[in-house]
């Protein structure tokens, strides 16, 4: 693999990018830049996909929200892609496969060319199969207005588009990360949660039952109009308990930490603390497992959908039997309480179904936790040498960088872990529960856990720009 990657070098050192800020970018420039990419993205979600039937059908639609993309649009993949090149590159690298160093300016060089190749590699493997499928079927009156009746051509055009929102939503995301505050994936997850929440709460639209769908509109109805309030609003009520319950404990976890005293080598007197948080690894690692599982229902799905039905055949988008059922993650109550409706499997076939996604999300929680704080330079190697760049030390011992991952080795990787851990529980527990909106449990804990460290890194920012000095110890110049 080593040395396919060496002859590869000059096309990774190629790939294309956004430049990067050459000094300091100033806070309100910062801000300014995040607040446009993010106009841009609302603005792309509406742009619509030309020569698209209405006949078509959302491959990623349980997972719409999550993969910050809009069904129909041009951003229809969302940052699908971007999460599955993440994957693969992070169990290559995890499985030491690559044998890059990237604590060397070649090896981050090239670590960075091959995460953008996978990328563009993904756009293309995840934007076929909405054609080839089916999925995304091409009008038959644009392709007799402007293409002589060939449904051919419109297809191209439709996958063409797929793979230009693909690129457009990675250069986004570079952009925020390079010339903005957080990162455009964390940006984009928030965009789309926080508008599958606002819908929960105030939509007017009539569900089944006649009631509407939003919590309050819903709320007043049934109120008003005296039917049964457990019949028709429990879940409901479920489901607002359980989002708030979320992001009091994703909260509380996240201001829960374990502080390392440091004190600096040159400036007699200044301390400080390095925080290891309870959820160090953030919840972004939840994200690839969550990819990880709707990339397996897209392809039983598809196969599905092409006649190949030995892995399970479908109703729609749900799975209803075989082993694609089994493994299928539980969504909403509806997906287990069989007490409350048929759910036309066996009760062991549901408990079985129950343990796989507990079993996945909790054990994959912690291991792409692993992965994620390797990767990301959250390690205690990537963390000792920030420490030593900063000039500071542990006060009471060695002023030496393999002293301090010793250190640091006692903290991280078991934090780490049981942090993963404990995202994946807590995730599982808000999907069987319930929460407002069509966002998942999944979903509420990304959105919850990234709003709190913008607004950390937003402080950080702010506190940088009163006293430059800190800009080494926070790794910005």
């Amino acid at each position: 693999m080593g040395q396919m990657l060496d002859r590869m070098e000059p096309l990774l050192a190629a790939m294309p990018a956004v430049k990067a800020p050459e000094g300091h970018v100033h806070f309100k420039n910062k801000m300014l830049w995040t607040a446009a990419v993010l106009i841009l993205y609302f603005i792309l979600t509406n742009v619509q996909i030309f020569g698209l039937s209405p006949d078509s059908q959302d491959l990623l639609g349980m997972y719409r929200t999550l993969l910050a993309g809009a069904y129909g649009s041009l951003l229809h993949l969302g940052i699908g892609p971007i999460v599955t090149a993440s994957i693969v590159l992070q169990l290559l690298n995890g499985a030491d496969l690559l044998g890059i160093n990237t604590s060397e300016t070649r090896g981050q060089v090239m670590y960075m060319g091959l995460q953008k190749l996978l990328i563009f590699v993904m756009i293309v493997l995840e934007a076929a199969p909405n054609v080839i499928g089916g999925f995304l079927q091409p009008s038959t009156q644009v392709a007799m207005d402007f293409f002589g009746g060939s449904t051919t051509m419109v297809t191209l055009l439709i996958f063409l588009q797929l793979c230009i929102g693909g690129v457009l939503i990675f250069l986004m995301d570079e952009v925020v990360t390079k010339w903005g505050v957080g990162s455009g994936v964390g940006l984009f997850i928030v965009a789309g949660i926080s508008q599958g929440l606002m819908n929960g709460f105030l939509n007017w639209d009539k569900a089944t039952d006649n009631f509407s769908e939003g919590f309050f509109p819903r709320l007043f109805e049934v109120l008003t109009q005296g039917a049964n309030f457990i019949d028709y609003f429990g879940l409901d009520l479920l489901a607002l308990f359980t989002t708030l319950l979320i992001f009091g404990i994703v909260v509380y976890a996240e201001s829960t930490r374990i502080e390392i005293p440091l004190a600096h080598s040159a400036v007699r007197g200044a301390r400080g603390r390095f925080p290891v948080k309870l959820i160090y690894a953030s919840v972004l690692p939840m994200i690839l497992v969550r990819v990880l599982q709707a990339n397996w229902q897209m392809f039983g799905l598809f196969l599905n959908n092409i006649g190949i039905t030995i892995l399970g055949e479908f109703d729609g988008q749900n799975p209803v039997n075989g082993i694609m059922y089994v493994t299928a993650p539980i969504n909403s109550p509806e997906n287990w309480m069989w007490w409350l409706s048929d759910l036309g499997h066996p009760v062991w076939e549901v408990i079985l179904r129950m343990g796989i996604d507990f079993f996945v999300m909790v054990i994959g929680g912690a291991i792409f936790a692993l992965f994620w704080v390797k990767t990301a330079g959250l390690d205690s190697s990537h963390v000792a040498k920030q420490i030593q760049r900063s000039g500071m030390h542990i006060p009471g011992y060695r002023r030496n960088e393999q002293v301090l991952v010793k250190y640091l080795d006692r903290y991280i990787p078991r934090v780490t872990v049981i942090g993963g851990v404990a995202v994946g529980f807590l995730s599982v527990l808000a999907n069987y529960l319930g929460v407002i909106g069509s966002v998942g449990g999944t979903g509420l804990l990304l959105t919850v856990s990234i709003v709190y460290r913008l607004y950390e890194e937003i402080a950080n920012e702010q506190i940088m720009e009163m006293y430059p000095f800190m800009r080494g110890f926070f790794g910005k110049e």
